[in-house]
């Protein structure tokens, strides 16, 4: 079972509609395109496209597992005041003072462009169940960092 935002799951959910709506039939037409070419043997049109298709159609089965294992969290019904799922977290790295802030989210949100750190990640892991002002050591592959919680918020 994945736990994640409503946010998240309609954005899979998105992914899904547009995989099976539009891409599929897409791929589906380039092969019916290149079947009427004739001999599939050395036709590299019909390859490439049954590739797609296969690539399409395994996108689309991950996305429906990973739908049908989710649980959507109420936001409303979680606290502020330890890190944990869905928490926007205000570090600090003590090494260089350099500041960051993250929101936990299941690792089918994560997106580090958009501050978005899988709880699944060790900084997080590191993270869990602390309060604001409490300092954690979290062993990376650059080394172990110190960092401070600053804040925590939904």
């Amino acid at each position: 079972m994945e736990y994640m935002s409503e946010e998240g799951y309609n954005k899979i959910l998105a992914e899904l509609k547009q995989l099976e709506s539009v891409d599929l039939p897409r791929v589906r037409d380039a092969i019916s395109e290149a079947r009427a070419q004739g001999d599939l043997s050395e036709n590299f049109e019909y390859h490439a496209a049954k590739r797609e298709q296969g690539r399409i159609l395994s996108q689309i089965r991950f996305r429906q597992r990973i739908l049908e294992h989710a649980r959507v969290i109420d936001k409303s019904l979680l606290g502020s005041d330890s890190v944990g799922l869905l928490t926007k977290v205000e570090l600090t790295n003590l090494a260089n003072q350099a500041r960051m802030t993250y929101t936990l989210v299941s690792p089918h949100e994560a997106n580090i462009r958009e501050g978005k750190m899988s709880i699944k990640s060790p900084i997080a892991q590191a993270l869990a169940g602390k309060k604001a002002g409490e300092v954690v050591s979290v062993k990376v592959p650059a080394g172990t960092l110190q960092l401070r919680i600053e804040s925590i918020t939904m």
